[in-house]
């Protein structure tokens, strides 16, 4: 599918579409909107936000990603990697539901933007230890943020927000269990847990809602137990769309608010494009991602005009929307129509959900979300990787995904220049050159010979601002003048800044000193930037050779007519 223009994946997919694939797609947009029910209510309360919010992110959300997103499966709306995120917006007294609107608006303009610039690919280029750092991270998170509610404790103050100031309030109000509610939270961990076991398509944390839900209410009803529900918590669930809301914009709040904004985008990013990856490799398809920036961006540009939250492509919904036969964006449409229905006709049914249930659905969330198994493998990774891995899950759990996603990136760029510093090399070849290493195959050629007054350095390897210094380096060691500096450049392939202003100043420092330099094998990437740069110019045309033959046969040129 072409990148090149707005193309949703629905437009595409409509023009062959049949009773079969709405069949196929009708029952699998009831399961997951069945499915995205409990999810889109826990992620609202663990977010800090209603449980209508919730549902209403994943309604429009959802919609908007299927009608306007490039993949032709994937299911959006709320999900557990932006809890931590939207629960410190709101919990600031100076940002609250506001700042949230704004903030999550502006992820969808930068979203939109990536989109458009074709920049869908480059989300690509995170490095594998970070994602998995802040997901197990922000996994670790939900569950810290689910203890009070599934163990129902009792505390009196306002919970802080930071991680270690939360367990440490829990061990000192531990003795306040509710063993009631403890027990309701468990089996429903146990129900979810299970569930699949005996049915793979009847969602476990449906089946324990309604389960948990019905047994609170006979306890609350007709004995003296109380077990703390959504009703408790948030008085009366409205069942309609509220009207629509416009952010108040002020140049300071957008300020303020842009790094969380860019968090939020590039954390939507990666999760909506994993997740259609995953979905193409088990369906056999081929997203755009371009076109699912910009339909997420849509979305999160949308969403917060009804009280929505951050929304993107959910990988466990997407993967029911398939295992269900869900093979176009139609079984999404569905599922958001699904969910309006539910929404308008049960809504306040949700009042009497115990808090301790959507706990145990968040723990078994986390405990999916943690990937721990992987987090272990990637402890057997190279200390680099498992450094920026350590670093950056240790700053999410500890500090918030805003300071590790940066740290994360800055430390993964400097071990990676550290590695690519490493693995360039520059030797210097006195004699003669064997043709033998020229190549993987015995080639049988007579070795090159150096003349006298000539020396020959070889650079294998990318010559930027990280190597540049070592070249330099090397030169000043020699502490000799010959007539010509050859220096093979067939083995690099690119050049930054900093690689030709060595260059430009070798050049010089060599001039002065009575030596020629020549360039041998310059590739053509490489050829067009020192011609760019007017360093072509500077050396000489003549001294740039396509190969070391060639640079050979002009150095015993230049040293000839030296001495005579």
């Amino acid at each position: 599918m072409s990148n090149s223009y707005f193309a949703p994946r629905l437009l595409s997919e409509l023009r062959h579409y049949n009773k079969a694939k709405f069949a196929a797609d009708l029952m699998a947009g009831l399961i997951v909107g069945i499915v995205a029910l409990p999810l889109a209510i826990a992620f609202g309360i663990a977010s800090g936000v209603s449980p209508s919010q919730g549902i209403l992110t994943a309604i429009i959300g959802g919609f908007i990603v299927s009608a306007l997103g490039g993949s032709r499966v994937q299911i959006g709306g709320p999900t557990g990697a932006f809890i931590v995120i939207i629960y410190g917006i709101v919990s600031d007294p100076n940002l609250g539901l506001s700042g949230l609107m704004l903030a999550t608006m502006l992820a969808g303009i930068f979203l939109i933007l990536l989109g458009v610039c074709h920049l869908g690919t480059i989300i690509k280029f995170i490095p594998y230890p970070i994602v998995v750092g802040f997901t197990s991270g922000i996994a670790v998170t939900i569950f810290t943020t689910q203890i009070k509610d599934l163990f129902g404790l009792t505390i009196a103050d306002k919970m802080p927000g930071d991680f270690l100031s939360k367990w440490l309030v829990y061990f000192q109000n531990f003795d306040t269990v509710d063993w009631v509610t403890t027990a309701i939270g468990v089996l429903s961990i146990v129900i979810i847990a299970l569930t699949p076991k005996v049915s793979k398509k009847v969602p476990g944390s449906l089946v324990a809602i309604i389960v948990m839900t019905i047994g609170v209410y006979f306890l609350n009803t007709y004995t003296d137990m109380k077990v703390l529900t959504i009703g408790d918590q948030f008085g009366e669930i409205k069942a309609s769309i509220p009207s629509l809301q416009v952010p108040n914009l002020s140049w300071e709040s957008v300020k303020s608010l842009f790094p969380t904004a860019m968090v939020i985008a590039v954390l939507g990013a990666i999760e909506s494009l994993l997740s259609a990856t995953v979905a193409d490799g088990v369906c056999g398809d081929h997203h755009n991602s371009n076109q699912e920036l910009i339909g997420q961006g849509v979305a999160n540009l949308c969403t917060p005009l009804f009280g929505g939250i951050p929304c993107t492509g959910a990988i466990a919904r997407t993967m029911t929307n398939i295992n269900n036969g869900g093979r176009t964006p139609v079984a999404g449409i569905i599922h958001a129509a699904v969910l309006l229905v539910i929404f308008l006709v049960l809504m306040p049914l949700a009042a009497y959900i115990p808090m301790s249930c959507l706990a145990g659905v968040l723990v078994i969330v986390s405990y999916n979300m943690s990937g721990w198994r992987t987090f272990m493998q990637l402890m057997k990774n190279p200390k680099s990787d498992v450094i920026v891995l350590f670093i950056t899950f240790l700053l999410t759990v500890i500090f918030d995904l805003t300071i590790a996603i940066e740290v994360g990136l800055l430390i993964a760029c400097l071990l990676f220049m550290k590695r690519m510093a490493e693995s360039t090399q520059i030797k210097v070849i006195a004699d003669e050159i064997d043709p033998n290493d020229e190549t993987d195959a015995e080639v049988h050629e007579e070795h090159l010979r150096i003349p006298q007054g000539v020396e020959v350095y070889e650079i294998n390897g990318p010559y930027f601002f990280g190597i540049a210094n070592k070249f330099e380096e090397l030169m000043t060691a020699m502490e000799d003048h010959p007539k010509v500096r050859i220096i093979r450049m067939r083995r690099v392939p690119f050049i930054d800044s900093t690689g030709i202003h060595n260059l430009q100043n070798l050049c010089e420092m060599s001039h002065r000193e009575g030596t020629h330099i020549v360039l041998s094998g310059v590739t053509p990437n490489v050829y067009s930037v020192l011609e760019h740069n007017g360093f072509c110019h500077l050396l000489g045309k003549d001294h740039i050779c396509p190969n070391i033959n060639v640079a050979l046969e002009r150095a015993s040129a230049i040293v000839k007519r030296k001495i005579d």
